[in-house]
């Protein structure tokens, strides 16, 4: 059993977990472990019946092509388990497995890797967790809610004030420390961070958008919106298709640079940042120019369930021209993003809040935004940073010229 083939850009993969334990008889087709790649976990199916004799550890990096294990293929099934020729003709355990109600009632299920590192994180146990997926396997979503146990709640334990408190006895202080290898998501995401700070010439310009008009377009038009396109109006859809626009009417902004040459786009393929149990993946919607707010909305939102279940492709994954990233869902007021490379230019979105400003000489409260340009300053001057910018902000605070394409 080797790793397999599992995409042009993927030399090597980590071997994430284990499914059977060594020795165990294992079916064709039976996942045996978990491989984890730059940006998925992916089940490794064994080619054949028999026993499994495990060569690699949990842990170990793998090239494609490196042997995993190996499957002994004289030894039959035990005579409790269904061999692969003579498969059961009952129906009802797999009705049992696929049900939720007996899916909820499986505690203490095999976790998935992302599913495990959210539960140390946490510092719940596994057998704590009614899982819910096949087999009462845990998953991120049941990992995510789930609770750590106390027995009873530190508070219960300290005394009542008073007034001069006992000498610390610092003996049952924790002083512990874990060490766990960074996920190889974690490490491709580290590595590129490193290399667009040290290989391009970065430098952010900031600016702040009044969206009154565009709150009060959504409280407007919304519930007609929803009624004929099934979907909300969100901010996003709003912010990526004024960047889309600004992007048309300045191409380099929407360039990149290999070697000596400077590629450009006629199309906004704008990479939408979203925030996983794993890490931040950046998945674009293509041709954001072209695409109307309902194709843009229901385009993020496909992308940021399929992200956070760890089931995007490696097509979904490549490409993009242009970055948006939205820290303001977290609260913060303002950063400066790190470029995405090879793209030349990220859009920071923040939290939206009312602050006093100056209108026709009267200071009134306005729902306000500060945005942050990243940009490539090899390719990029000042002056089409801060106009790109400035375009942006022009079409957000008067929203129906981007409704009209003016």
């Amino acid at each position: 059993m080797k790793v397999p083939t599992i995409g042009e850009s993927i030399s090597e993969v980590t071997l994430s977990q284990w499914l059977k334990a060594d020795g165990d008889y294992v079916a064709i087709d039976e996942p045996i472990c978990e491989f984890e790649s730059d940006k998925a976990t992916l089940e490794f199916p064994s080619e054949a019946a028999g026993k499994l004799i495990y060569v690699a550890a949990e842990g170990d990096d793998l090239e494609i092509g490196a042997l995993v294990a190996k499957i002994d293929t004289s030894v039959e099934a035990p005579a409790d388990e269904p061999s692969e020729s003579a498969p059961s003709t009952s129906s009802e355990p797999k009705e049992a497995e696929s049900t939720p109600a007996a899916a909820s009632t499986a505690k203490g299920g095999h976790p998935s890797p992302a599913a495990a590192k959210i539960l140390r994180e946490k510092e719940v146990s596994p057998a704590d967790v009614a899982g819910t997926g096949k087999g009462g396997r845990i998953t991120k979503a049941d990992a995510v809610g789930a609770q750590k146990t106390e027995s009873a709640p530190a508070s219960s334990e300290k005394a009542a004030p008073v007034v001069q408190a006992p000498p610390v006895n610092s003996a049952s202080f924790s002083r512990g420390e874990t060490r766990e290898k960074l996920s190889r998501m974690r490490r491709t995401i580290a590595s590129r961070l490193v290399s667009a700070k040290n290989n391009t010439a970065m430098l952010t310009t900031f600016n702040e958008v009044d969206l009154t008009e565009i709150k009060a377009l959504r409280k407007r038009y919304q519930e007609k919106f929803i009624e004929k396109h099934g979907i909300k109006l969100g901010y996003m859809s709003l912010f990526t298709k004024a960047c889309a626009t600004a992007l048309m009417e300045m191409p380099m902004v929407n360039s990149s640079i290999d070697g000596d040459h400077v590629i450009s786009h006629d199309y906004a393929d704008i990479s939408i940042a979203i925030s996983t149990p794993n890490g931040l993946v950046v998945p674009p919607v293509k041709n954001c120019e072209s695409l109307g707010f309902a194709d843009i909305e229901y385009a993020i939102k496909a992308l940021a369930a399929k992200a956070r279940e760890g089931k995007l492709t490696l097509d979904e994954m490549r490409g993009g021209t242009f970055t948006i990233t939205n820290g303001g869902i977290f609260g913060s007021m303002m950063s400066t993003p790190i470029l995405n490379e090879p793209q030349s230019a990220i859009l920071g979105m923040h939290t939206i809040q009312d602050r006093p400003v100056v209108i026709n000489g009267e200071v009134v409260a306005r729902p306000m935004m500060y945005l942050a340009l990243s940009y490539d300053h090899r390719i990029i001057d000042g002056s089409t940073s801060v106009t790109f910018l400035v375009r942006v902000k022009e079409l957000l605070e008067d929203p129906m010229t981007l409704m009209m394409g003016i």
